[in-house]
């Protein structure tokens, strides 16, 4: 699978693969309009402002305001590539099929069973510190899976490990729905993964690919 290159200031808002209304009750109309239209947005805005902020400055070769930048650059592009893995990942309640057979022999070998590695994963993300993300990656370092917590987007990172499942504890993901009750979330989007879509992120993973869009 080939990948041409984003140029820097280009990045899109990708496109929901359902209805506004695709994932209620789960998630309610509302707040997924909100989350995609608004917050999301946000993120690709603010990631195009950085990076092309950091071509002037290389043109200008200016670097005062390089920390800045940086942390612009981190936080929004973060926000914008698991927001992209987000979307991709759910579905309507019933449709998303079981663990694929790449993803359990490598769920079952590592956390010792899928029952482990669903609690794992549902409370870490229910554990998260303030705002940020559950996440299963595969991490090439070691050719095994492994559940982080993220802090805002970009905190708390492993580098090299793929996010292959993400869930957003971000408030502004669940709370016209579920107001403070975080782990009621947790438990009702677990119905909503979209497990064929996560089994062609890992295969994809293990070959070094991250697509950012539902192809």
């Amino acid at each position: 699978m080939q990948y041409s290159m984003v140029l820097p200031g280009q990045h899109q808002l990708p496109s929901l693969p359902y209805a506004y209304n695709a994932l209620e009750p789960v998630i309610s109309s509302r707040t997924l309009r909100i989350h995609h239209d608004k917050h999301h947005k946000s993120y690709v805005d603010g990631l195009n402002k950085a990076e092309i902020s950091l071509v002037e400055a290389r043109r200008q070769n200016n670097y005062e305001y390089i920390k800045y930048w940086e942390k612009e650059l981190a936080f929004h592009g973060s926000g914008h590539i698991l927001h992209s893995i987000f979307w991709t990942i759910m579905g309507p309640k019933g449709t998303g099929g079981q663990p694929g057979v790449t993803t359990i022999p490598l769920v079952n070998n590592y956390f010792g069973s899928f029952d482990a590695f669903k609690d794992q994963f549902k409370n870490a993300t229910e554990k998260v510190e303030g705002s940020g993300w559950g996440i299963l990656v595969w991490q090439p370092a070691w050719r095994r899976l492994e559940i982080l917590q993220a802090e805002k987007h970009q905190n708390l990172t492993q580098w090299s490990g793929i996010p292959i499942l993400v869930c957003d504890v971000w408030e502004h993901a669940y709370y016209l729905d579920y107001q403070n009750e975080r782990r009621k979330f947790i438990d009702a989007w677990w119905d909503i993964i979209n497990w064929y879509e996560v089994e062609r992120r890992l295969v994809l993973a293990i070959n070094g690919q991250v697509p950012l869009m539902y192809l």
